[in-house]
C-alpha cells in the first residue's frame, strides 16, 4: 500500500504501535488500585468486645525490666540491683524456657544501662525480648 505525499508534510505507513500511553494509563490504574485497597482494608471501624475489668488470677508470664531516671532497675515492679536481676532472672528462666522479657527505659538514662540488661538476657539465653517505647501521637 502506497500514500501519497500531500504537500509539505511526510506520511508514511506506521508499522508500530506506540504503547507508551498505555503503559502509563496501566500503571496508574495498578497505582490508584493498590491505594484504595489499602485504605478500605486499614479503615474497616469495628466494635471491639470488652472485657470484664475483674482482675486476672493468673500471673501473667512476661517479666517486666524497667530502669528510671534515676538508674534504678525495677523487676516488674519491685526495685532490684544487677545481682538480684540476674539471680531472679535465671530462676524463671528454668521454670520457663521460653520466658518472654520487654524492657522499659527512661528516656533520660544512659543507653550503657540498657546495653548491660540486654548483656545479661544474652548470657541467660533469654532470646524474646522487647523495648517498649512510647507511640507518637500527632
Amino acid at each position: 500500500m502506497r500514500r501519497r505525499r500531500t504537500s509539505g508534510s511526510d506520511n508514511k505507513l506506521l508499522d508500530e504501535i506506540n504503547v507508551t500511553p498505555l503503559l502509563d494509563l496501566a500503571w496508574t490504574l495498578l497505582v490508584v488500585f493498590v491505594i484504595s485497597v489499602t485504605a478500605a482494608i486499614q479503615g474497616i471501624k469495628v466494635n471491639l468486645p470488652k472485657a470484664s475489668a475483674a482482675p486476672s488470677l493468673t500471673r501473667p508470664k512476661t517479666k517486666a525490666i524497667t530502669v528510671n531516671s534515676g538508674g534504678q532497675i525495677y523487676l516488674d515492679a519491685y526495685p532490684v540491683t544487677m545481682q538480684e536481676l540476674e539471680n531472679l532472672l535465671r530462676q524463671y528462666k528454668a521454670a520457663d524456657p521460653n520466658l518472654p522479657v520487654v524492657i522499659k527505659g527512661d528516656e533520660k538514662i544512659y543507653y550503657q544501662s540498657v546495653i548491660d540488661i540486654l548483656d545479661l538476657l544474652q548470657r541467660l539465653e533469654i532470646s524474646q525480648l522487647g523495648l517498649v517505647t512510647q507511640r507518637i501521637v500527632k
